[in-house]
C-alpha cells in the first residue's frame, strides 16, 4: 500500500514538474482546475491526513489560517497567486513531513492501528483506511494532472521515466 502511494506521488509530481507560471495555471475548457491548484490541494490533503486525521494534531501553515467554510476551494483558487517555486516548495515540504509522520506511526503499530479520525457509531478508522482514502485522492487528481500536462507540452505516460528526479525546487519549509 505504501509502495502504491509512493508511485502515485511520483507520477503526480512528474506530471506537475518543471513548469513556469503559465504551465501551472493552464486551464482546459470551462474547468478552473490547474496543475498549480492540484499541487496545493494535494499538499493540503496530505497535511490534513497526516496531522488532524492521523493524530489530532493541528494542520500546518498555510492551511491552519484559512476559513474553509468561507472559502472551501481556497487551495485550488489561491494557487494562482503563488509562484511556481512556492507551489513546489509547499508540495515537496508537505510530502516530506507526511513520510516522516507515516514512519512514526508505523514504528508504533501496523496499518490496522486506529487513528484519531472516527465515524459516529463506528469508532476510529484505521491507518489503512486513511491511506486508501489518500490513494483514491491521488488516483483522481493524477488523472486530471495527466490531461492538464498533455495540454501544456504533450507530456504523457503512466510513470516517470527510470531515474527521474524533480527539476523544480524541492526545498523543505520549516515547520
Amino acid at each position: 500500500m505504501i509502495g502504491a502511494l509512493e508511485r502515485q506521488r511520483a507520477t503526480f509530481r512528474w506530471k506537475a514538474d518543471g513548469l513556469d507560471t503559465a504551465g501551472l495555471q493552464l486551464r482546459i475548457g470551462a474547468s478552473s482546475l490547474t496543475l498549480g491548484g492540484l499541487l496545493k490541494h494535494l499538499a493540503r490533503a496530505e497535511d490534513e491526513l497526516f496531522s488532524a486525521k492521523l493524530s489530532g494534531a493541528p494542520t500546518a501553515a498555510p492551511w491552519n489560517g484559512v476559513d474553509w467554510d468561507a472559502a472551501p476551494d481556497w487551495d485550488f483558487e489561491s494557487a494562482a497567486a503563488d509562484s511556481p517555486d512556492e507551489l513546489y516548495r509547499i508540495w515537496d515540504g508537505t510530502i516530506e513531513r507526511s513520510r516522516e509522520r507515516l514512519r512514526t506511526a508505523l514504528d508504533a503499530g501496523d496499518l490496522g492501528q486506529p487513528v484519531h479520525l472516527a465515524w459516529p457509531g463506528r469508532g476510529n478508522l484505521s491507518l489503512r483506511r486513511l491511506l486508501c482514502d489518500l490513494l483514491e485522492e491521488y488516483g483522481r487528481h493524477t488523472g486530471h494532472a495527466d490531461l492538464l500536462r498533455e495540454a501544456v507540452d504533450g507530456r504523457v505516460g503512466e510513470d516517470p521515466p527510470p531515474g527521474w528526479r524533480p527539476e523544480s525546487p524541492a526545498t523543505v519549509p520549516a515547520g
